[in-house]
């Protein structure tokens, strides 16, 4: 598969969200990462409905939802509608995985589950072939800038080998710590949707993004 690089606008200056959204695309990014906190599931708060409307309504591109939030279910039908093309959710939330998969499904979007680092991949097994992606957390979720947890590479491989007897069509994304270094390591383990945030925004997003490949 292609490596896919997607910008995570946490990492993005928001009170130019609009400028951001422009040098995402003309930096050669190829999806938009945009995590949603509650405060609850995660120690953090960040982007609700009303941001992502604005973020539909200013770029065409992919955008891919990630919700970090303690019932899913209740909100996949507002963010569906609010832009989202892809909607991924924690395996560990309170929401029953099967139904929130159906209500993404339902609402024409494509579906990903999320499983945490301390969530082994033989957990998330039994939903994979219903999911688009599966989304490795390589730090732990709720805040940006974090350091890379080279003990899930081993999770991304046992997920890719899987993956290719099962369902060989499966997209695995990492999202947490990834710079040229460990994108190298994520791409050999298996992965193939970087999520990258202050590394793609702190400086020369065009060159970040070619190395990540």
């Amino acid at each position: 598969m292609d490596t896919i690089v997607s910008a995570s606008i946490l990492s993005a200056d928001v009170c130019r969200l609009g400028q951001e959204l422009e040098r995402i695309k003309e930096s050669g990014c190829d999806h938009v990462h945009f995590d949603v906190m509650d405060g609850v599931f995660v120690p953090n708060i960040s982007f609700g409905i009303p941001v992502l409307s604005g973020v539909r309504k200013h770029t065409d591109m992919f955008v891919d939802v990630h919700l970090m939030i303690t019932d899913p279910l209740k909100y996949i039908g507002v963010f569906a509608d609010s832009g989202a093309d892809m909607i991924s959710f924690h395996l560990e939330s309170r929401s029953d995985p099967a139904a929130v998969i159906s209500e993404i499904k339902a609402k024409g979007k494509k579906a990903g589950i999320a499983i945490k680092p301390a969530t082994p991949v033989s957990e998330v097994l039994p939903f994979v072939k219903s999911v688009d992606m599966v989304l490795v957390m390589t730090v732990e979720p709720g805040f940006g800038g974090q350091g890379f947890m080279h003990d899930m590479l081993p999770k991304i491989s046992e997920l890719r080998a899987y993956a290719e007897r099962e369902c060989p069509g499966l997209h695995i994304q990492v999202d947490g710590g990834i710079n040229a270094e460990t994108a190298a390591l994520v791409r050999e383990a298996g992965a193939d949707i970087l999520v990258a945030g202050s590394y793609l925004f702190k400086g020369d997003m065009a060159a970040a993004a070619r190395s990540m490949r």
